[in-house]
């Protein structure tokens, strides 16, 4: 199957991203709606989530993307493998964040991911970034006792600032003051591994929330 191709950036604020999309009954998505479940915010193609599910079939995985045709082609790759504790949902997380946190089973909410969100480099567009302070407010109350946040990003302005918010709320602590040398998870994405062929750096850091 060819990959879709879509425009590498979209403006979350623009009209089209600001309509609510309807949320499915995840007891209809998931074997066992009930196992922890890992967040993978802006999952792009998804392929991140796609090699870690496989791996980890005690957990349930979902993939959040702001364009929908990567959704459908990531959910046609899921289908395809069978993979009963992976789904991929078209989302504005900054619209629906709410909603959609209060939709899942309580308490399964253990792990989150955002790694290499959408730069937006210019001043004026930094409103656009993904992690702003409602996000950080509604992933505190809805992340569960000793559930993760796992940030990064090759950008270090970008990557500090998300640090900034999270570290700022109180629910959460950092494991660690500085970068992480090394990606915590088993799976690297695709932009980590373009990053690392290049001889880049990766700017990431993990947050716990204290039982």
């Amino acid at each position: 199957m060819s990959p879709v191709r879509v425009r590498q950036h979209v403006n979350p604020l623009s009209r089209k991203y600001q309509q609510p999309v309807s949320l499915p009954d995840w007891t209809t998505i998931y074997d066992n709606p009930q196992q922890p479940l890992h967040l993978d915010i802006g999952c792009a193609r998804g392929r991140f989530l796609y090699e870690l599910a496989p791996q980890q079939p005690d957990w349930n995985f979902l993939g959040l993307e702001i364009r929908q045709s990567l959704v459908d082609e990531a959910n046609q790759w899921r289908d395809r493998d069978n993979l009963t504790n992976l789904h991929y949902l078209y989302c504005n997380i900054n619209v629906m964040s709410e909603a959609l946190l209060e939709s899942l089973p309580e308490g399964c909410l253990k792990r989150i991911s955002i790694q290499f969100p959408d730069p937006w480099f210019k001043k004026r567009h930094h409103k656009r970034r993904v992690v702003q302070p409602k996000l950080v407010e509604d992933l505190a109350r809805f992340l569960a006792p000793d559930g993760e946040i796992f940030l990064q990003s090759d950008v270090e302005e970008v990557a500090s600032e998300m640090c900034d918010r999270v570290w700022e709320h109180p629910a959460f602590t950092a494991t660690t003051d500085d970068w992480l040398p090394e990606n915590p998870l088993p799976v690297p994405t695709e932009r980590e591994i373009a990053t690392h062929n290049k001889g880049e750096p990766v700017y990431r850091r993990l947050f716990c929330r204290p039982v």
